[in-house]
């Protein structure tokens, strides 16, 4: 997917997805993934009930897209703010 291309969107809000530089020691293989930063995504507030129910966790999860398998996945989050230093748009 080059700039030229439409972004993908999340497929739980239908937000467009941002795209993210994971940090230098991933071992992911990508330069870069698309990410749902949308705060008001279901997928993201309902993983913070999810998470504390099943894991005892505070956390929860945004929506991940990966260009080279074109696959979507979660991501981890602790924080609204989490991941979002990487954003690159």
């Amino acid at each position: 997917m080059n700039d030229r291309e439409e972004r993908p969107k999340c497929p739980h809000c239908g937000s467009e997805m941002l795209k993210w530089e994971p940090p230098a020691q991933n071992t992911w293989g990508d330069p870069y993934h698309y990410v749902c930063f949308n705060d008001d995504c279901p997928y993201y507030i309902n993983g913070w009930d999810y998470m504390w129910r099943t894991q005892q966790s505070r956390s929860s999860y945004r929506c991940q897209f990966t260009p080279r398998n074109r696959v979507c996945k979660p991501i981890p989050v602790w924080s609204p703010y989490d991941l979002k230093d990487g954003i690159v748009d």
